[in-house]
């Protein structure tokens, strides 16, 4: 006995959800499969941010850039809830910045506000910092900077958030199913899939896309039986989070003397994150883990701008992703492009592949697709992705016709604490910017038992019910980032609590650099 499926796709990570919401729009029978959790490796290790990616000006990849500014007005319009509009200060000193004089970074600001179109944030300017409180925090010598506008995301629930609309309109989700081997036949693919408790599917799909990000080429060799005909460059990037730095809501862009930037962002409401290095990655992906020289170093870049000089001892979590960026034979791992490749091979059953790709522009590459699949699979269902609302971010049942993202966002926040009293001011603004309008549907049945500070049951069985989570690390660490805030007894209390009350609950992971031990996730 085969299930039949029109499209099979295999990762789990942003690429992979966004193709299955895409095809899954058009009337295409949809399966994803993930081995681990939706969002769990790369997808989860960002640094949380939807942006045009100013310095790939300084390596001409003007396409990528105006691509992704697009995308990034698109994606601020579709889910207030978890994207908000982000502005940027960027600290200029000649003598501790010699490598990009002002008339560059002017220069690159102009590009920047001006390749595409820009509808929902502001343009540059120039910044005082001697004056107001975004001068405060950085050492006296910085006395001018330039300001410029980017998004924040959510980015584990950017990920769930796809697969969740995928889900909507028919796909199956797969969490903690892997795929162990695909191969063709007449008709298309048969594919075994196996869960992680021992359980195995078969699949008959027309076609199959691999999504499988840092283990694209490995997933052809290894599973699918293909010649991999590109090389993916492994990068690893790591983050650190350390308590809250200062207490406005801009974020740092530090120039390092190696032309690196440093992001120094407001994060969780109490903390701060700084990030990201880019380091080759030789070794299995899943063994990434920041290292102290990684953390040597942004603690270095970061005290070389702020006025409190910020030590490994100060790091409270970090974590470590591996981009599996396009090989370009770039001399520089911070060089080598963040754009993508599918590439379609139609010389038997279709059979799409990944390769690269970045956060911002996963939308338009599901499009794309989705369009090159299309006459593959007979569809005539054009693109329609780029003027839909992800799940929750239609808040006009609350606050009327969308204004902005920012300004929408609290709003609706203020109305949720409102017509739920139940709720204090924290929760009500929490719930908001998790899960947008779908929040009634979370609170129809009422709060429950609080398992852990500002945790209810009514949100974990949600969270099972809605969101495939099955550990307590899927909701502390992937849901939402409510670990960062817990002691290591209330973690345990919550991964007791999912024990008992699910199922088919998984016990959560040993601690790693990635998923911090009860010592550094609370001090």
């Amino acid at each position: 006995m085969h299930d039949a499926v029109d499209v099979l796709v295999v990762g789990g990570g942003i690429n992979g959800a966004g193709i299955a919401r895409d095809l899954a729009g058009r009337g295409q029978h949809v399966l994803l499969c993930e081995a681990d959790d939706l969002a769990q490796h790369t997808s989860s290790s960002s640094t949380k941010m939807i942006h045009g990616g100013i310095r790939y000006l300084e390596y001409y990849e003007f396409a990528l850039v105006r691509k992704a500014l697009a995308e990034r007005e698109v994606l601020l319009k579709s889910a207030p809830h978890i994207i908000r509009p982000l502005r940027l200060v960027m600290p200029h000193d000649p003598l501790v910045n010699p490598l990009r004089p002002v008339w560059m970074i002017r220069l690159g600001l102009f590009l920047y506000d001006h390749l595409a179109r820009r509808e929902v944030l502001p343009a540059s300017t120039t910044i005082d910092l001697r004056r107001g409180p975004i001068g405060e925090p950085l050492k006296p010598k910085f006395s001018k900077g330039f300001v410029y506008s980017d998004g924040w995301v959510d980015d584990a629930r950017l990920v769930v958030l796809n697969a969740v609309d995928a889900a909507a309109r028919g796909a199956e989700v797969l969490t903690r199913w892997r795929c162990t081997d695909a191969q063709r036949t007449a008709g298309g693919w048969r594919a075994t899939l196996q869960s992680s408790d021992g359980r195995e599917r078969s699949i008959n799909a027309r076609a199959l896309v691999n999504a499988a990000g840092p283990w694209a080429a490995q997933f052809l060799r290894e599973h699918a039986h293909v010649s991999d005909s590109k090389s993916l460059r492994l990068v690893k990037g790591s983050h650190i989070v350390v308590r809250k730095l200062f207490d406005h809501d801009h974020a740092y862009v530090l120039q390092s003397p190696d032309r690196r930037i440093i992001f120094v962002i407001p994060y969780e409401r109490d903390f701060t994150l700084i990030g990201t290095t880019d380091v080759e990655h030789h070794g299995p992906v899943g063994t990434a883990r920041i290292d102290e020289t990684e953390t040597a170093y942004l603690c270095e870049q970061a005290s070389g701008y702020l006025k409190q000089t910020i030590t490994p001892a100060d790091v409270v979590w970090s974590y470590a992703g591996v981009r599996p960026l396009l090989e370009d034979e770039a001399a520089d791992a911070s060089a080598v492009t963040r754009d993508y490749q599918l590439e379609l091979e139609t010389s038997a059953a279709p059979l799409l592949t990944v390769w690269g790709g970045k956060m911002t522009t996963f939308r338009k590459l599901a499009e794309e697709a989705g369009d090159l699949l299309a006459a593959p699979l007979g569809t005539t269902r054009g693109a329609w992705t780029r003027g839909a609302l992800l799940p929750g971010g239609d808040l006009s049942a609350w606050i009327g016709p969308a204004q902005r993202p920012d300004t929408d966002i609290a709003r609706f926040a203020h109305a949720l604490a409102t017509r739920h009293p139940e709720l204090s001011v924290a929760l009500a603004d929490r719930l908001a910017h998790a899960y947008g309008s779908r929040v009634e549907l979370l609170l129809q049945g009422g709060l429950g038992a609080e398992v852990a500070p500002d945790l209810f049951e009514a949100e974990l069985n949600y969270l099972h019910a809605h969101e495939w989570a099955r550990s307590a690390d899927d909701v502390l660490w992937r849901r939402s980032k409510l670990g960062l805030h817990l002691t290591p007894a209330q973690r345990g209390d919550v991964a007791d609590w999912c024990a008992a009350h699910w199922p088919d609950a998984i016990a959560p992971a040993a601690p790693t650099a990635s998923r911090p031990t009860p010592e550094t996730a609370w001090n």
